[in-house]
Formats: structure tokens, sequence, C-alpha cells
């Protein structure tokens, strides 16, 4: 990216239009971005002799009120904090831009979405809704996704999450909600988590989110990266063109590199190893020169269209399937700047559903016209001024310019006599834009109907489309969203809310509740159960879930739909991946390179993990240690080779612990020459030869001797280097290479990499946790 440009006016008090392009709106943070000074001064500009000591009356004294130094530092110091957002605590943010590829003129006059080519200036929040900014980003939780459009035509915030409904369908049961999930009041537990009393009460005595908990309790809830995850605008918005003639639009954000996720086991593990995981990979990517991105997607339809179907759009608990209308991609979000300041720009930025420009207007969904309250009311509360739009991350990039004037830390000085309108004395400066010149003006909606506190009937189906969802998944997502079901409802202590849930369960589907309730230790109503498994996949849960279906309703006659599981059309790529490299003193440095240059070559990014930090080979440095990171932290291990760094490896049972989690998490596992005793000589060596099956004339290791193997290729009784037991591993995603096999095992490697995940590997269940 090149060089900020430097401004000592904002963009928003400039009468000078400028042209938009991605350096814009860092162009306008730069009149108030400032590095280190060189002399240390307090607030006021006075010199500081000596930051070190109060002022004192004798070295022993008590310390003397006129110290003016020491009471404007505490004093900045007490008062640091803001309120943390009721919900949406817990975010990261990058800065980046938006480039239109294909004109929607047919359907809106907004210029973001007209004009090709244009490099709008964004920046994109991500956010855990229910836990505290100090809790874990790894929660099973929503992800807020909020996207603020810097346009010519002022700000374009679109603020949604990773799940395209929502728990309920108007907005007064919002503080409900949100009083049930957070942490129960008499004792402010469980942090981040939805798996208690509370919330089920709720969700059991409200149907209207069963759709939404099916969601929740996929993977969709524990994304792997925020680059991998996509956007959703949840509500049903108007684009209006320029014959004032309006559509209705759903808006996506489809990630380039696919949709993946995090498995529960790992995700509650990565929350106590690294609880930053989430932004910690999203700001070193962007710092490596990897941006993240995304497609922006419309389904754009006619309310002819929209009263046909058996389901209501203004209903947020509900989708418009892809099969009715495809999403069209129009344009790409790429991020590729991390903030200056957390504070200044994350914490600060106040994003408002209200915030639309010319061409776009809101539809009468009764969830959306609440958060069109509520935003701004927030804003006030955790910004203190209704001049937080001034607040460099806020302000727009074009001319602000009203009668709005003081009020708790102003900042703008404003000119001339005149703060009202209409007047003569300014000469009626600011003025009124008309239509034509761009000024904004509301659809043009016939409303009527007497005042009532009712639900629509359209809106009374609350089980159709969870039932589609549900069917729509594959036999192992199937699995993940009972496991979760059995998770979370077995932390839940009141038996009553427990049955009422499976209540609900049997609407969605009867084998999803039967497995649930077995679970719970409650009597199945269907037979041929599995018993359900413990923290790891259940080959014989996953079969019997796998035809597990149920008709559907609200859902536009559909059984099953596009672009709801997460396994079926997914990119493949290596890119944003990170690999563990496992290594020792007298590791194969040759193979360490090849290794790093095949990664790096790919997109992906690796870490050296050692007994210690520093050097273990010539031009091989350790990063990380086996006792400072862990393989959750990671979507892949390699073990190159090395027969000094292998024997130290053996002995250590951490190193055999990322093989085993890796193993246990369907992560590609990879090993070079002597590498792969490892494998054999770890916990999962019993599994892999059982897969691998037996090979003539193979070296048999004596028990409890596995450094007494000279031929590492024959390793336990098979042949890991080649043949058919080496491709029954890769067919699980393990890949190993020898006797000069190295260039093609790595391409192999990095081919599992894109792949993901390896469901479906035998005994994961044996895998010690």
């Amino acid at each position: 990216m090149a060089q900020n440009r430097k401004l000592s006016t904002p963009l928003s008090l400039d009468d000078t239009a400028s042209k938009l392009d991605e350096q814009t709106k860092a162009q306008d943070l730069s009149a108030n971005t400032a590095s280190p000074g060189a002399r240390l001064t307090d607030n006021m500009g006075h010199a500081v002799s000596d930051d070190q000591n109060s002022l004192r009356a004798g070295v022993r004294g008590p310390t003397l009120m006129e110290d003016f130094l020491f009471r404007e530092k505490l004093h900045h110091f007490d008062h640091e904090r803001i309120p943390e957002r009721v919900v949406h605590a817990r975010g990261a943010g990058a800065h980046g831009y938006f480039q239109l590829d294909k004109s929607l003129s047919a359907y809106t006059t907004a210029k973001v979405l007209t004009e090709v080519g244009v490099q709008t200036p964004v920046f994109a929040r991500f956010s855990t809704v229910a836990g505290s900014r100090g809790s874990a980003d790894t929660a099973r939780d929503v992800r807020g996704f909020a996207v603020r459009f810097y346009t010519q035509e002022g700000n374009w915030d679109l603020v949604g999450n990773n799940i395209p409904v929502f728990f309920i369908q108007d907005a007064i049961k919002f503080p409900d909600l949100i009083h049930s999930v957070k942490p129960e009041p008499h004792n402010e537990i469980p942090q981040a988590a939805s798996a208690h009393d509370t919330f089920y009460d709720f969700i059991s005595l409200t149907p209207e989110s069963m759709h939404m908990l099916m969601w929740v309790h996929s993977d969709r809830a524990i994304p792997r990266s925020f680059a991998m995850m996509e956007g959703f605008g949840v509500h049903t918005f108007r684009l209006v063109n320029a014959q004032g003639h309006a559509h209705l639009v759903k808006f996506h954000w489809k990630p380039l590199l696919g949709v993946h996720s995090l498995v529960w086991d790992e995700a509650q593990k990565i929350a106590g190893k690294d609880p930053d995981f989430h932004r910690r990979t999203m700001w070193e990517s962007i710092e490596a020169g990897q941006p993240f991105e995304w497609e922006l997607g419309v389904q754009v339809f006619t309310e002819a269209q929209a009263e046909g179907w058996d389901f209501d759009v203004l209903d947020a608990t509900k989708i418009v399937p892809e099969d009715l209308v495809p999403v069209q991609r129009v344009g790409r979000m790429v991020l590729n700047r991390n903030p200056d300041n957390y504070f200044a720009e994350t914490e600060q930025v106040a994003f408002m559903t209200t915030n639309i420009v010319p061409g776009i207007d809101f539809s009468d969904d009764p969830l959306l016209q609440g958060r069109n309250f509520s935003y701004l009311d927030t804003q006030l509360s955790r910004l203190g001024s209704p001049n937080w739009p001034e607040l460099p991350i806020n302000r727009p990039v074009n001319r602000v310019a009203n009668n709005q004037r003081d009020g708790h830390m102003r900042q703008t000085v404003n000119r001339g006599r005149v703060s009202y309108e209409p007047n003569t004395l300014g000469g009626n400066k600011p003025a009124e834009v008309p239509q034509a010149r761009g000024g904004y003006v509301s659809y043009p909606e016939r409303v009527s109907g007497p005042k009532v506190r009712a639900r629509a009937e359209s809106f009374g189906d609350h089980y159709g489309q969870a039932r589609l969802f549900w069917n729509s998944m594959t036999p192992v997502e199937k699995e993940h969203i009972t496991r979760s079901l059995q998770f979370e409802l077995s932390k839940v202590e009141t038996r009553d809310i427990r049955l009422r849930m499976l209540g609900h369960l049997e609407r969605i589907n009867e084998v999803l509740a039967a497995q649930v309730a077995r679970a719970l230790g409650e009597r199945p109503r269907v037979g041929g159960t599995a018993r359900p498994g413990g923290t790891a996949d259940s080959a014989a849960e996953t079969a019997v879930l796998a035809a597990a279906t149920t008709p559907t309703s609200a859902s536009g006659r559909l059984h099953r739909a596009k672009g709801l599981s997460q396994e079926e059309g997914q990119p493949r790529l290596a890119r944003g991946r990170k690999v563990a490299i496992l290594a020792a003193e007298g590791v194969n440095a040759a193979q360490v390179a090849a290794v790093s240059k095949a990664l790096t070559d790919a997109g992906a990014m690796a870490d050296i993990v050692g007994p210690h930090l520093g050097a273990l080979a010539e031009g091989v440095v350790a990063n990380k240690t086996l006792a400072n990171t862990d393989p959750v932290l990671y979507d892949a291990v390699l073990v190159p080779g090395g027969a000094a760094s292998i024997q130290t490896l053996i002995g250590l049972g951490d190193a055999h612990n990322f093989v085993a989690q890796a193993y246990k998490h369907a992560k590609p596992i990879g090993a070079l020459g002597e590498g792969t005793e490892l494998l054999t000589a770890s916990e999962i060596g019993r599994l892999l030869r059982a897969i691998a099956g037996p090979a003539a004339g193979a070296v048999q290791a004596p028990a409890g001797r596995p450094d007494a193997v000279q031929n590492l290729s024959e390793v336990g009784g098979m042949r890991l280097a080649s043949g058919a037991g080496a491709q029954k591993l890769a067919e699980y995603g393990i890949v190993v290479g020898q006797n000069g096999g190295t260039p093609a095992a790595l391409t192999a490697f990095v081919t599992a990499l894109g792949h993901h995940r390896y469901w479906g590997r035998p005994n994961v269940g044996q895998v010690p946790a």
C-alpha cells in the first residue's frame, strides 16, 4: 500500500471534494495521527523534568497537593476506560477498501454500488456477541460482521453477523434475549457462554428462536478465522433506482478462502491457550502482507416475488434460500491495514444501521426498525457526547455541514453568527440538497393499518426453516450440531428446561432429539440410537444421523438448500493456514527449508516448534516452543526428518500430543524421512498401523524400542513411504515422504492443508483428550 498522504484538516471539514481511493480514509485520519514526540510534556505542553517521582515535602514526606503533573497523569488514567458495548464488546477491526466489479445501477442510485472500479475506503469490525471485552475469541457465539463504507455520499454501515438470521422477530424482545444469555446476575457466571439455565429457559419459551438455534449449534458459531466466515446483512433492505422503482435486497459477504470452522473441543482449548486467537490471526496475516478478502453478494428480488413465497422476508428469523434467488457477486472487500491504535479506532468506532446513502432504504422488518432506534441511543451512552460523530474513525470523508452546535467535547470550531435554517444573515447556508443533486429521500412506501401490538400470521412458522437447515447438513455437520446441543443442554441444571428443549428438537428432527435425549439421560422416543461419544466425533452417531431428515415448511417448497453446508462447494486453499513444524537439534535443515518454501508459495504460514527457542540446525531457528504453544493453534502438523531431532522429540510427551491432537481434530499430518518414527511412536501409532495395514517383510520394532528400527520406511509392520499403506494414510490426510519422496510429499501436504479437515478418521474417540 502506498505511503499515507498527510492532511492538516479532516476531509469532513474540507470544501474541496476528494476523489475516493484506498488511501482516502487513511489520509483523513492523518490529521489526528501523531508519532511519539522527542520531549515529554503534560497535556498543556509543559515540559516534564521528572516523571519518576511525585512532588514531596522531603524525600520521605507526604505528596503535595500542588503537584499538578502527578494529578493530571492520575486524572487521565482514572478516566481512560469507557463503557464497553452491551453486546459485541469483544472485537477486532481492520482498514481496507471495497471495489465494485458489477454495477447495480438498474436497482439503485447509490454510487458505491454503481461506480465500477472505485475503491471505497472501509473499516470492518468483527466481534462476539455475548461475552465481555476481555472474553475469549473462540466462544460458541454469533459473530458480528460490521462494515463501514466511507463513501462520497456519506458513511454507509452494513451492520450484520456471520449468521443470516436472528433469535427474535421483534426488537422489543432484544433486552430479554441478552439478559438471558449474559452471565446470570446472582453470580456473574458463566462468561461468554450460552450453556446455562437462564438462556435455555428463555429460548425454550421462544419458539421463533429455533432456526437461529440450529445455526448457533453448527460449526458456523466457531469460525476458524474471520477470513473464513461469511457475513450477512440479516435484514431485508430496499434498493431504489433513478426512476424511483424499488427492489428488495439481502446482502452477503462471501470469503475468498471459503467457510471453515474449528471443532468444539479445539475451540474450548484455544480459549485457554490463546484467547486472542482470532484477532491475532487477523493482525499477523495483515502484517505479513496477506489481506483478508470477501466478495460482496446480493440477492435482489421484487415484492411480488416475495409475496409468492411461503415465508415473510420481513421476518429476521428466515432466509431467502439461494435456490430461489441466487447470490450475485458484485464486488470485493480487501482488509489490508491494521489500526494504528485499538482504542481510538476499533473501540471508538460507532456503527449504526441508520447510516445509509441515497439509493438504499429500510424495509419494515420490526427487528431492523428497533435497531434503527437503539444504535443511536447506545452511542451516546457509550461515547458520552452527541459529538461522537466527530471522532476520527466515525467522521465521513465528505464535507459535513449543518447547524448542530455545542455539546460535551465539541471539537469543530464553527465560524459565523448563524446556526439555524432558513436564514438570510448567512446566505441560507448550508442549504437543503434536492434529490436530483444527491439529497436523501426515503422511498414513498404506502403504509396503513390500525395501531396494534400483534405479530403477522406470516411470521408464525418457527420450525420449517430450522428443518431446512438441518436437512442441508452433511452427516458430520449433523454430528457436530448434535454434540453441541448435548454439551450445552447437559450444562442446564433444571430438568424441566431440558425437557422443553427436547420437545422443540423433536419438532425439528426426531433422530436429533433422540440422540440429545440419550446424552441427557432421558429415554429416546425413537429406536436405533447410538451411544453418544465424548469430545471426539462418534462414527456410530454420525451414521445414525446421516439419513435423518424432516419435511419442511416456510422454505419455498425446498427440502434442502444450497449455500447452507460448509462442506459443500467451498474453496480448497492452503492460503491463510498455519502449520506447526516440529523440530529439535539435529533436524534436517534442507527439509525444513523445503517445507517453508512450499508453504510460503501457497500463502500459508508456519512456526518452527522446538524444545527451546533459537537455533536447531544451520538456518533453522525455533520461534515457538512445545511449552509456549499448542497443537490447537495450528491447521496442521509436519515433522521433518533428522535422526537426532526425532530421537529427542520421541522422548517428549508434548511432541506426541501435537500429533495426537492433530489426528483427533481431523487436521493434516505430514512426516518426512525419520519424522515418520514420531508418528508411529506416538499415541496414534497403533491407529495408523490399523489404517495402513501390514507390509510384507516389514521390520518389527521391539516393544518399547522404536529407536531400534533402522529402516524407517518400515516401522511397526507398515510401509509408510509408498504403496497401498501410504495411499490409505493419504486418504485420511496423513502424508509421508521418504527415500527421495520429499517434493511429492510436500505437494501432497499442501493440497491436504487446503482440504481443511479429514472427517471420519478411525477411532478418534480413543485419542486421549
